[in-house]
């Protein structure tokens, strides 16, 4: 008689060339991650081979109940480590029946901004640092943490390795594995300042896969951490006090920054950021007030500044760029709990469409 696990790991290509493919969108809150799956007659690499399909937006807080049909379009295809063969995870936004865009698709205006000629030509890398809390099921208290309780203070847990310090290695590694084996583009994984808090990184990513990738990943990770039985948290401030917030710093550079002479446009770019600060707070992420407060790394919410391999300011450029005069920068302000579509085309609107 089969296991459970036996039929779980079943191999499909020896009895069919059938494939499953796992529709993933965001959902009405702006983070939830939401999938459905559906039977293809066979292997797909490219998107738009693939069909539309629906969903029902009143059970997602995306439609009213008497007009509830959402449309999905797939954008992006990484292979499925869960269900490995042939089969995929697809990577998808959504419409009105109409094709308009609806409030919660981030995508279509980002795609927008990422296709504009001046954006094109500079070729914009990203490398987002996400980081994340795993918490305890049924308490939401940090994993590691005596519950109702505290762990001694900061300082031995950033990097750790042991069992007294480092809580929750089997899942970060279990997804480092599935990002490579999907196809993203991570490109590391450490443990955090707070016990029970990681970090990866995705990048560097041109343009619009910056996002499609971050999305992949944080949708890997909360079917991991699904199984393991531990809650994904990207709160910005998972406990109040005198422990490190989380987010979602950016790195970024364009073709120019990256020449020679690339400084002195990096220095201008940060120059426009400055001018547009309170835009970008207020598209970084909800709750970020409780994050960016001045202490914990962080510059205060209310205040732009920017220096060499500073970790209290806004932004952040690297002592290797200054000493190179090109590079990139680290925009250090947007929350854990970011649109990575909004985050990498508002960058690039300012430092390169707008006008100041």
């Amino acid at each position: 008689m089969s296991l459970l696990s036996d039929l779980l790991n079943l191999d499909l290509s020896d009895s069919t060339e059938k494939v499953i493919a796992e529709y993933i969108w965001v959902g009405g809150s702006g983070m939830d991650l939401r999938s459905k799956a559906r039977t293809l007659p066979g292997p797909v690499s490219d998107p738009s081979k693939l069909p539309k399909w629906n969903y029902d937006g009143s059970s997602t807080g995306q439609a009213p109940g008497e007009d509830s049909e959402v449309i999905l379009y797939p954008q992006a295809i990484f292979k499925d480590p869960f269900r490995r063969g042939n089969n995929i995870l697809v990577i998808c936004d959504a419409y009105t029946p109409a094709g308009v865009p609806i409030p919660t698709n981030k995508r279509s205006a980002a795609a927008k901004i990422f296709s504009h000629p001046d954006v094109v030509a500079e070729v914009p890398w990203y490398g987002i640092e996400q980081e994340y809390t795993l918490l305890q099921k049924d308490v939401n208290w940090p994993l590691g943490w005596p519950v109702g309780g505290y762990p001694g203070p900061q300082g031995p847990y950033y990097c750790a390795a042991g069992a007294d310090k480092a809580f929750g290695r089997d899942i970060v590694d279990s997804h480092y594995k599935a990002c490579l084996y999907a196809g993203i583009n991570i490109s590391g994984i450490n443990g955090e300042v707070m016990p029970g808090q990681w970090e990866f990184q995705v990048g560097p990513s041109v343009g619009i896969s910056a996002g499609d990738e971050l999305w992949a990943a944080r949708y890997i990770l909360e079917r991991i951490t699904e199984i393991a039985g531990v809650v994904l948290s990207f709160d910005p401030k998972p406990i109040q006090g005198d422990w490190n917030g989380a987010g979602a710093h950016t790195n970024y550079s364009t073709k120019s920054m990256r020449a020679n002479g690339g400084f002195e446009v990096i220095k201008k770019a940060i120059e426009k950021l400055g001018l547009r600060h309170k835009e970008h707070i207020a598209a970084y992420g909800e709750g970020n007030e409780r994050r960016l407060t001045g202490k914990h790394e962080t510059a205060d919410i209310n205040t732009f500044k920017w220096g060499v391999a500073n970790r209290g300011a806004s932004i952040r450029v690297g002592r290797d760029t200054e000493k190179e005069g090109k590079g990139y920068f680290e925009d250090r302000r947007p929350a854990s709990n970011m649109d990575p579509y909004v985050v990498t085309s508002l960058i690039a609107e300012t430092t390169l469409l707008w006008k100041a």
